[in-house]
C-alpha cells in the first residue's frame, strides 16, 4: 500500500500541536532544533518544544510565549546578538491549525478575518508543501467570506497559509510579523 504525502502527514503530525514554523537550510534541521530551543530559552520560554517536520528545510515549535511576540523579541535578539542565528532562515507565527481541507481552511479563514479592519487591505499568500491542492483553490477557499479591499503589492495585513502535508497552519500578520533573518541581519 502507497501513502499519499497527506495521509502520511495526518497519520505523523494529527496530534501535534505547534505555533510557529521556522525555516533553515535543508539537512540542517536538527542544529536548527537546538538553535530555535536555544532562542526560544533566551526570551523567555525554558519549556517550549521544537520538533523536526518530513519537510526538507522545515521545524515546528510550541512555545507557551505569544508567537508574535516571539518574532518580536528574536528580531530584538537578532539586533544583539547576530552570531546566536546559524540556522534559522525564518520564523513564522502560526495562531490555528486545520486539516488541509479546503472547507477546513475556508472556515478557519473566516474567523481569523476579523483581524483584518475594514479600513484595512489584505493578501493571501499561500506556502505549500506536500499537497496536490492547487494554490489557486487555495486561495479562493481562503478569501471567499473576507469582504476587504484586496492588495496584492503592499497590504496591510497578509493571509498566511501555510500547508504542511496534511495539516494547515494559519494566520493573519502584518508583514513585518514574519522574521526572515537573512533579510535583516
Amino acid at each position: 500500500m502507497t501513502l499519499d504525502y497527506d495521509d502520511m502527514w495526518v497519520s505523523i503530525m494529527a496530534n501535534r500541536d505547534f505555533n510557529l514554523i521556522v525555516s533553515t537550510y535543508r539537512r540542517c534541521e536538527n542544529d536548527a532544533c537546538s538553535e530555535i530551543w536555544f532562542l526560544l530559552g533566551l526570551i523567555g520560554d525554558k519549556e517550549s518544544v521544537v520538533e523536526r517536520t518530513d519537510v526538507s528545510g522545515l521545524i515546528v515549535a510550541k512555545t507557551s510565549l505569544d508567537p508574535f511576540k516571539v518574532v518580536h523579541e528574536l528580531r530584538r535578539l537578532l539586533k544583539e546578538k547576530p552570531e546566536e542565528f546559524q540556522y534559522t532562515l525564518r520564523v513564522i507565527p502560526v495562531e490555528t491549525i486545520v486539516r488541509t481541507d479546503l472547507e477546513e481552511i475556508r472556515k478557519a479563514c473566516t474567523e481569523i478575518s476579523s483581524k483584518i479592519a475594514e479600513d484595512e487591505t489584505f493578501r493571501v499568500t499561500v506556502e505549500k508543501r506536500h499537497t496536490k491542492l492547487p494554490t489557486k483553490e487555495i486561495v479562493e477557499a481562503a478569501a471567499e467570506n473576507i469582504n476587504r479591499r484586496v492588495n496584492l503589492e503592499n497590504p496591510d495585513k497578509i493571509l498566511l497559509i501555510e500547508v504542511l502535508g496534511g495539516l494547515t497552519g494559519i494566520s493573519v500578520v502584518k508583514p513585518e510579523e514574519i522574521l526572515s533573518v537573512m533579510k535583516e541581519k
